[in-house]
């Protein structure tokens, strides 16, 4: 039977080989279990039942990825798009959490419309790979900022607005261990990553959180709840009880449209969109690339089904009760490890189903432990600088703009507007626009953005 479903021979794999890669890809992408949680729980949601929600958007995303495309592809919510929706949507934009779910809810249903079509990879084609880049270099730096937050390590400052940790005074037992021990985390993750250690960033959360648990045991971590900081060690490990879930299942249509700016609201769904499209569509032309599995064109057989299945997870993520459902980068570890087909994705998916038993272990993991891998992660978006054409002005300056307003203005799609903005006008000025072959969806969102800025 999984010799049908999954064509195992002739993708030139086995059973053992495609179950040890899909082991191999949850534990690198288990940490957003721990995540996820700690960033949505920020905006309101209850933490419990958005763990609960993001283990089974996991499965269900995943599951759909090996049934509709074959690929040994996973998904889970993505990294950048939930600082997103808590950060920016909710707590600068003063949208309520159910409402963000919604923007993700549309924003799926119009995906699942451009996947049977192609438009999708139109859009994809239209956006200057400059801005492409840009985006994701903003976004890496946005996730280390929220880490350094998290983890208290960055805090506000009256002179400087903001400043380093002090490492004295009452607080230090609590907060200032916390802010050490997330140093501890990113050393310890690093170091297994120049080791080639797979799932380092799971192994850095866990080492942290054990270390903290050991500081509390010892009298050098006192919980300190009016700073935020609470104990770390867990007072169960296992539950079958879900009923948590219905706090966040189905609250996606419990929205008040009262005094709803749509422009502002277009603008949400839209940062929604780009990072989605993008992020999903590079990461399944670089995964598929590493297992050679683009064909003579460098394009992705079957991407139709691929891009399908993330549409839905996205849609069933939002009725769950979680941020944006997206392609998981990760999977490229399940790849290196031989996975050729759906059945890696699928032992995957199986995993984050079980997780939803043990998810009283992942709500006792620490802000200060889940920190280091929002961190390096961080770490990882940046590579994407590389891709930018320095040389090019017209290009680098829309990108440098794109880059720094992300974190510096909080807000994701502040820095796509803005980068969008700066460059369609600067090479339209400077006579460049037919060089750079600027396509009317480009000159409509520029003027949309641009009327955002003035109306709002």
């Amino acid at each position: 039977m999984l010799e049908q479903v999954f064509k195992l021979r002739e993708n030139h794999t086995t059973v053992k080989t495609e179950i040890m890669a899909g082991i191999t890809t949850f534990m690198t992408m288990a940490y957003i279990l721990a995540v996820n949680p700690s960033i949505l729980s920020s905006a309101g949601m209850d933490a419990e039942a958005v763990l609960i929600a993001t283990a089974l958007a996991s499965f269900v995303g995943t599951a759909l990825m090996a049934l509709l495309a074959n690929y040994p592809f996973a998904l889970a919510p993505g990294m950048g798009l939930n600082a997103y929706f808590a950060y920016t949507v909710v707590l600068q934009m003063g949208y309520t959490w159910q409402m963000a779910l919604m923007a993700v809810f549309i924003e799926g249903l119009i995906f699942i419309l451009l996947s049977l079509t192609h438009v999708r990879e139109a859009i994809f084609n239209a956006i200057p790979i400059t801005l492409k880049s840009a985006s994701s270099v903003g976004i890496g730096l946005f996730i280390a900022f929220v880490g350094l937050q998290n983890s208290k390590l960055v805090v506000p400052s009256e002179s400087t607005m903001l400043t380093y940790q002090s490492f004295k005074g009452e607080t230090f037992r609590s907060v200032g261990v916390g802010a050490i021990l997330t140093l501890v985390g990113v050393l310890l993750i690093a170091v297994m990553l120049v080791k080639r250690v797979k799932g380092a960033i799971l192994y850095g959360i866990l080492l942290t959180w054990g270390l903290g648990i050991l500081c509390e045991l010892l009298g050098l971590y006192v919980p300190d709840a009016a700073a935020g900081m609470h104990s770390v060690i867990p007072t169960s490990f296992i539950s079958f009880d879900f009923s948590a879930l219905g706090k966040t299942f189905g609250q996606v249509f419990h929205v008040d449209f009262t005094g709803l700016n749509f422009l502002d609201f277009f603008s949400v769904m839209f940062a929604l969109l780009f990072v989605d499209l993008f992020e999903t569509l590079g990461t399944l032309i670089g995964v598929a690339s590493k297992a050679d599995m683009l064909d003579e064109n460098n394009r992705l057989p079957r991407i139709k089904g691929a891009l399908l299945a993330d549409a839905i997870a996205t849609s069933a993520g939002a009725l769950l009760g979680t941020s944006t459902t997206t392609t998981y980068v990760e999977s490229a570890s399940g790849v290196t490890e031989g996975g050729r087909t759906g059945l890696t994705a699928m032992t995957t998916g199986l995993l984050f189903l079980l997780a939803v038993v043990v998810s009283p272990l992942f709500l006792a993991i620490p802000s200060f432990a889940t920190a280091p891998a929002l961190i390096v992660v961080g770490f990882y978006m940046m590579g994407s600088v590389s891709k930018i054409n320095f040389d090019d002005p017209s290009d680098a300056i829309p990108a440098f703009l794109t880059i720094i307003a992300m974190p510096l203005a909080y807000s994701i799609s502040e820095g796509i507007a803005i980068g969008i903005i700066f460059w369609t006008l600067l090479n339209l000025i400077t006579g460049q626009a037919r060089k750079k072959k600027i396509s009317p969806l480009m000159y409509g969102l520029t003027i949309l953005f641009i009327l955002k800025y003035i109306l709002l």
